[in-house]
């Protein structure tokens, strides 16, 4: 959850994604972030200069964009919260499309404090699988007892 000091919703999915892509291929150019972000490079590019005057990146040319240890701590706590919440999530058989929405809507509005439960639920659940299994079946005798949610 963004606090004043922090960087606001749209700038950590450009960390996390300009991490994801330096992890992945050794760089981060504009171009891969624009098409991965499915923004334009314009857009990529007012992000980049913001995030550069607060101290999360640098560019270097020929060496495309470098996040600064700033910005990869941020980076790295941002993965880490998806990490657990892909985690928790897969526990309860969410198919990985649905995980990734969902995911994306609510990992920024999350404290670090829920997401802590959640990693200790998700970890207790793996820890006792037959909870686990009590409560899946749980939730399909009561699912045939109520009606479908509508979206």
């Amino acid at each position: 959850m963004p606090t004043p000091n922090s960087p606001s919703q749209s700038a950590e999915d450009y960390l996390e994604r300009i991490h994801e892509l330096i992890e992945e291929k050794g760089y981060a150019r504009v171009v891969d972030i624009a098409s991965s972000l499915k923004v334009k490079q314009a857009s990529v590019t007012s992000m980049v200069q913001k995030l550069g005057e607060a101290g999360y990146l640098k560019y270097e040319k020929y060496r495309g964009l470098i996040l600064t240890n700033k910005g990869r701590d941020i980076a790295r706590k941002i993965h880490s919260r998806h990490e657990t919440l892909s985690r928790f999530f897969s526990l309860f058989g969410l198919d990985a499309e649905t995980q990734r929405l969902d995911i994306e809507g609510i990992e920024h509005h999350l404290s670090a404090a829920t997401v802590e439960v959640l990693a200790d639920l998700a970890c207790y659940f793996e820890e006792h699988p037959e909870t686990l299994r009590l409560f899946q079946q749980s939730r399909k005798a009561s699912k045939r007892k109520r009606t479908p949610v509508t979206e």
